[in-house]
């Protein structure tokens, strides 16, 4: 991984702010950006707990919780926004380094 975030992403210590390439809707809005909080524990276990195993379905519930929109909206993004906010997660989880 890039030691050095994408431009497309703005990395703060609780957060991360994704401009995705076009405009997509969440929550019924129309918007150029989604964010993502610092996930929790309990956040990782809940989403886990509610996938069935299935890996994908987790990532799904992980993101949909962080950034409090719908599953639906992000499985209406197009794959490049997608993995742009799977970039941004990992930035926002990875460790500091020294």
């Amino acid at each position: 991984m890039s030691k050095l975030p994408p431009k497309y992403l703005t990395l703060t210590a609780e957060n991360v702010t994704i401009r995705l390439s076009k405009p997509s809707t969440f929550n019924g809005v129309d918007q150029a950006t989604i964010t993502l909080r610092a996930p929790t524990v309990k956040d990782i276990r809940a989403s886990g707990q509610t996938s069935d195993g299935d890996e994908e379905q987790r990532e799904l519930n992980l993101f949909a919780s962080l950034a409090e929109v719908g599953i639906k909206d992000l499985e209406d993004l197009i794959y490049k926004d997608y993995n742009r906010i799977s970039s941004g997660y990992s930035f926002l989880v990875r460790e500091d380094e020294l």
